[in-house]
């Protein structure tokens, strides 16, 4: 694969003219960035909950990652790109001898992310509120079909919320008291308990749909009128297939986890009020403790990782611990 990563490092490989490439690695990608557009390469591993490791497979999910994520913002995610090897190099978007399969997206400016405005102060309720309005816009075009629907059953659901505690009691006395994971846990086991009506509801109100998965401030971009949604969870449908309020309450988790709960507020009530749904309400709680604590189990995975630094260590378990306080606040409030 170097060969073919440092092809797409060159600037003579691409048909548009670009000045530069910048090359960024994620645990499951290469991003070639240029001035103008972006092209993103699936790594061939296998992580258990994703598996990238035949062609077919990543054919299958860089189209999956199109046809998910134009649905948020068609004007960035533009189509999938064979790669051909010809003698001792490679032509992109030739399928005479295809050895792999790119992603080609427009470029859109870090800066203008969410998650670098906000601590900027450039993010005011009224920004908020239009994000609102707009989540609600995209999510009344996506269906609830029957596969939809089987994701919000309560045995999935539960399955889901279970699988957390499951996978992190061994971090109690580390990142989480046992405290604060028992009130965590118990709340969570009581709410779904009592709440079995609130769920069938949500079912057959058509909530439950192929949604985003991973909507929070990383993945939000706001230039000028236009706000673009992109990086939605296309290689687990566990994580996708989700009640709308799963996708609102990260965003809003987010918020309050940046300590800026206001915008949180002016987010849910603007999206509430353009979608007309407010029965999300009634479940936002359960959703916001489930997100804040997915964000802690996923955190608390790093501790287990013997090759980082003891400063990233030390980063991880006070992030950890930020976000298993934030589940236990929503609790035991």
């Amino acid at each position: 694969m170097m060969e073919l990563i440092d092809f797409l490092q060159d600037t003579a490989s691409y048909a548009e003219n670009t000045k530069e490439i910048v090359f960024v690695q994620t645990h499951i990608s290469w991003v070639f960035i240029g001035n103008e557009y972006v092209y993103k390469v699936k790594k061939p591993v296998n992580l258990g909950f994703l598996d990238f490791t035949t062609l077919k497979k990543r054919k299958f999910y860089v189209n999956e990652e199109l046809r998910l994520n134009a649905r948020f913002s068609p004007s960035v995610y533009l189509e999938m790109v064979p790669i051909s090897q010809k003698d001792d190099s490679f032509v992109l978007g030739d399928d005479s001898n295809i050895v792999e399969y790119a992603l080609k997206m427009r470029r859109i400016s870090e800066d203008q992310m969410l998650y670098k405005l906000l601590p900027a102060g450039k993010i005011s309720a009224a920004e908020m509120q239009r994000i609102g309005v707009h989540l609600a816009g995209l999510y009344g075009t996506i269906e609830s079909n029957d596969k939809a629907r089987s994701f919000g059953t309560l045995d999935t659901i539960s399955f889901n919320v279970q699988e957390n505690f499951d996978q992190t009691r061994k971090y109690i006395g580390g990142p989480v008291s046992e405290e604060k994971f028992a009130a965590i846990e118990g709340w969570s086991l009581k709410f779904m308990e009592e709440n079995e009506a609130l769920f069938e509801r949500r079912i057959a109100a058509g909530c439950i749909k192929e949604c985003h998965g991973d909507l929070h401030l990383q993945h939000i971009c706001m230039k000028d009128d236009d706000i673009f949604v992109f990086d939605c969870i296309e290689f687990n449908e566990r994580l996708r297939y989700t009640d709308v309020a799963a996708d609102v309450a990260f965003l809003s988790m987010d918020l309050d986890y940046n300590g800026r709960s206001d915008l949180a507020e002016a987010f849910v009530k603007a999206y509430v009020e353009a979608s007309g749904d407010e029965d999300l309400l009634n479940i936002l709680t359960f959703y916001k403790v489930y997100r804040a604590y997915v964000r802690a189990k996923v955190t608390s995975f790093m501790l287990d990782d013997e090759g980082i630094s003891n400063a990233m260590y030390e980063k991880a378990a006070l992030s950890a611990a930020e976000y298993y306080d934030l589940a236990y606040s929503y609790v035991s409030a």
